[in-house]
């Protein structure tokens, strides 16, 4: 596991503050791997989950950072999302 994910799994527990998340959700950091968010909180893994998000580690670490709205960063392209927009939206209030 690349140390890019092991710090985002790290960031993702402490912003969820020990709270899950209804349903399944997949960060792809591309060229690094991917995280699963789900009840049980954030993990490294790359089962399938709901949705699945993309972006570039730049982009994932602004997001994490809340230096870029993953909202903005998905209507310019920087975020892909595949999967259940409903549960992209209910990611995104995690991550603010």
């Amino acid at each position: 596991m690349s140390e890019v994910i092991t710090e985002a799994v790290a960031a993702l527990n402490a912003k969820m503050n020990g709270a899950g998340f209804d349903g399944t959700a997949k960060f792809v950091i591309e060229g690094e791997g991917a995280i699963i968010i789900d009840a049980d909180g954030a993990r490294a893994g790359d089962e399938d989950t709901d949705v699945s998000l993309t972006a570039s580690t730049e982009t994932f670490k602004a997001i994490l950072d809340g230096e870029l709205n993953p909202t903005t960063a998905f209507m310019t392209g920087k975020l892909s999302v595949d999967g259940d927009m409903g549960q992209a939206m209910k990611l995104s209030g995690v991550l603010s």
